[in-house]
């Protein structure tokens, strides 16, 4: 890159550095008649495309339905297999509750060494399929089956054009991207083994219009009990019986909310919430058992917090803690937080990515790619890897109404999305 292109410092976001691209901006310089072959392929099987992120989407595979996973993993394993990748799936122990991942390796000597990062499983089990005109309702259609299959149509043109034979790259489809198992050091192992052999990470979640993700938030989970006096309900607020647990669940969480959020970048939810007599919550429900005439005696309440750094989540959890160790008469309140996701810095060398899918865009007649706001961005697996790995994501395609029953994909977008990804891990790899 010439000096009138090089990266300067800027802030993006407070208190955290990062990078942008100089103000003159670099000009298309066209492709090469090899770079043109790969491109030709993606426009002459857009249709075998389009059927196999439809077969790719009947596929159920939630988290929780371990069965489905696998099929979905076996699904993308002859995919890869056929372009000469050694694909395996890789089981998880029945302990972490979870499936497993896909790991496949193409093993060569040529180029910088690709790590390719996409998931099998989605939120919610698939519901009925549905195409009308270019957009297909689908369950996991953007999150991400559609860039699990963005990264499987790059690499086929590559290999069309003779690009793939000596390149070094690994594609790893974790199972549980959506709920990690536990312990996280098992089963995030195959993706942290896979990036120890490799020099470059590029993830495949979905594209938000014309951006690439250079930094991503981290995410954890947390859990609230309340509890408090129960008797009959016409002992509240005495000295007795107290305020019951679900007026003290009410003020930790309104406070919560007047607190947390004057926190820039950081979002605290609370995302389900079960009080009673009695009450029980698992990862996707709860029961919950009383009567009116009652003092409820127990709240749960289980969220997740994300946060732009280490030191922002230190900051929130202690600001949290502190709001709940005060307590209304006669109850009290325990709030725990679960291991999760890291975030994911900007750094010089993933904006120095950023740069390079933004010139194989403009040379595509595309346009520019410029760096997507990590205040709207959620956790995802690269940051497991980047640092230390160069990373970039956000290359796969986009989606609407993701962690919904309603996700929805235009996939009029996806030989934009596949040229550019297989441009750039060619450029990469040469």
């Amino acid at each position: 890159m010439s000096p009138r292109h090089i990266l300067v410092l800027a802030l993006l976001l407070p208190g955290l550095p990062s990078f942008a691209l100089a103000a003159e901006a670099p000009p298309a310089r066209g492709l090469t008649p090899y770079e043109a072959r790969i491109v030709a392929y993606v426009d002459a099987h857009q249709a075998e495309f389009e059927e196999d992120v439809t077969a790719a989407v009947r596929i159920s595979s939630a988290t929780e339905e371990l069965g489905g996973v696998k099929t979905m993993g076996g699904f993308f394993r002859e995919k890869l297999a056929a372009l000469g990748f050694d694909a395996r799936f890789v089981e998880l122990p029945a302990s972490t509750g979870r499936a497993g991942h896909l790991v496949a390796v193409h093993a060569g000597s040529h180029g910088k060494r690709l790590l390719l990062i996409g998931h099998l499983d989605t939120v919610y089990p698939a519901v009925p399929v549905r195409r009308e005109g270019s957009i297909l309702h689908a369950s996991g259609v953007g999150d991400m089956k559609g860039g699990d299959m963005v990264i499987v149509e790059a690499l086929r043109a590559l290999q069309a054009a003779g690009a793939l034979d000596s390149r070094r790259i690994q594609v790893v489809m974790t199972g549980d991207e959506e709920a990690p198992g536990s312990p996280l050091a098992v089963a995030r192992a195959a993706l942290l083994d896979a990036a120890k052999t490799s020099d470059l990470a590029l993830a495949f979640e979905s594209i938000v219009d014309q951006t690439g993700t250079v930094a991503r938030r981290g995410s954890i989970t947390w859990e609230l009990e309340v509890q408090g006096a129960t008797g009959h309900s016409s002992g509240m607020f005495s000295a007795l019986m107290g305020s019951g647990a679900i007026y003290e669940a009410a003020r930790i969480l309104d406070e919560f909310h007047d607190t947390l959020r004057q926190m820039d970048g950081l979002t605290v939810s609370p995302a389900m919430i079960v009080g009673g007599t009695e009450a029980e919550l698992t990862r996707t429900g709860g029961t919950a058992t009383g009567k009116s005439n009652i003092i409820p005696q127990r709240v749960l309440v289980r969220g997740d917090i994300r946060a732009l750094s280490p030191e922002q989540l230190a900051e929130a959890e202690a600001k949290m803690q502190a709001i709940v160790a005060r307590h209304l008469p006669r109850t009290s309140a325990e709030l725990k937080f679960d291991e999760g996701y890291p975030p994911m810095p900007p750094t010089p060398a993933n904006y120095a990515l950023l740069a390079q899918l933004d010139q194989a865009s403009r040379d595509l007649g595309l346009g520019p790619i410029t760096a997507f706001n990590p205040r709207d961005r959620g956790a995802g697996d690269i940051a497991f890897v980047s640092p230390p790995l160069p990373g970039l994501d956000g290359l796969g395609l986009p989606g609407t109404g993701e962690h919904t029953r309603k996700e929805f994909s235009d996939l009029s977008a996806a030989p934009a999305q596949v040229k550019r990804a297989a441009l750039l891990i060619y450029r990469l790899t040469r």
